[in-house]
């Protein structure tokens, strides 16, 4: 009896120090070192993979969506592109596009064609969409801070807060789902679509919601104190913070490891690349990449 105990002993402690090797050796895979892809830019933003892995991302200040194929060339998607900033796909293949020169919500499909989806909140325009994550059963989630464009005019502020946005699978409802927030803008959520994770970059702080069957968030906890510009999650249930480089933290908020990128700021980040084990980073006027030893997960 005493040997069975020892050896189920052993297991255990065999089991826990593999765990810990793994948080131990970080995300990037052994010996990869970050690689720029793309230079000469004005400033980028909102990468997302499609279903092959090409990433598609923002040229903001140019108004233009730029993709970055699995051959590793680079193209122009679309120009102009209403401004665009942050990018996600849904499961039929199109591409959502927070284009915030008329503060509006963009649907565009395979074929380059682009549907208005959101263009207010109760008749009032928005702060201006920021960042968004679609969720496994097509409803979408997206920040809405404030961040004035010289583009605008003098427009001014209609909304009172700056807020997440819930918008309902059939793409008619829009709710509001967190309105105490300073400065929301990275969002994403986790493949089984329970979990969302929300940066508040204007408090330095990212919390992690649970979303309930209508779409609505409770149960706020912080999950770190960080706030970030961007954001992507790995299937092993990794953040990726962005800011000064890329911070990534385990599902308990532990942070395992960072990316230095040369660039004086990190906007946004995904997994792309046929085996979706690279990780593309859109930071200051450059396209960046690293190999990582795990796979992204779900939309990004």
């Amino acid at each position: 009896m005493k040997s069975c105990v020892l050896a189920a002993s052993w297991v255990v402690i065999l089991a826990w120090a593999g765990a810990v090797s793994a948080a131990d050796r970080g995300v990037v895979a052994a010996g990869a070192k970050v690689e720029k892809l793309a230079g000469g830019l004005a400033f980028t933003e909102g990468p997302a993979a499609d279903a092959h892995g090409n990433v598609l991302f923002t040229d903001q200040p140019n108004d233009r969506i730029l993709k970055w194929s699995t051959d590793g060339k680079l193209s122009t998607f679309m120009q102009p592109c209403g401004r665009s900033n942050g990018l996600c796909f849904d499961g039929h293949g199109n591409l959502w596009a927070c284009a915030d020169e008329k503060n509006e919500l963009w649907c565009i499909d395979p074929s380059g064609k682009v549907a208005v989806v959101v263009k207010d909140y109760q008749g009032k325009l928005l702060n201006g969409p920021n960042d968004l994550w679609v969720r496994p059963d097509g409803g979408i989630y997206f920040t809405d801070p404030l961040y004035k464009r010289p583009y605008w005019k003098g427009r001014p502020k209609e909304q009172q807060r700056e807020c997440v946005y819930y918008l309902a699978p059939d793409h008619k409802k829009l709710v509001r789902v967190a309105e105490d927030l300073k400065q929301p803008n990275g969002i994403i959520g986790t493949p089984d679509g329970k979990t969302l994770y929300v940066a508040d970059i204007g408090a330095g702080k990212t919390y992690r919601y649970q979303v309930q069957p209508d779409g609505t968030l409770a149960h706020k906890k912080l999950f770190c104190s960080m706030g970030s510009d961007g954001m992507t999650i790995d299937r092993e249930g990794n953040v990726y913070l962005t800011g000064r480089g890329v911070s990534v933290f385990d599902p308990q908020g532990k942070k395992i490891d960072h990316v230095a990128v040369d660039e004086p700021w990190t906007a946004n980040v995904c997994f792309g690349g046929k085996d979706r084990r690279t990780l593309f980073i859109t930071a200051g006027k450059g396209l960046y990449a690293i190999r990582t030893r795990v796979e992204g997960a779900g939309s990004q």
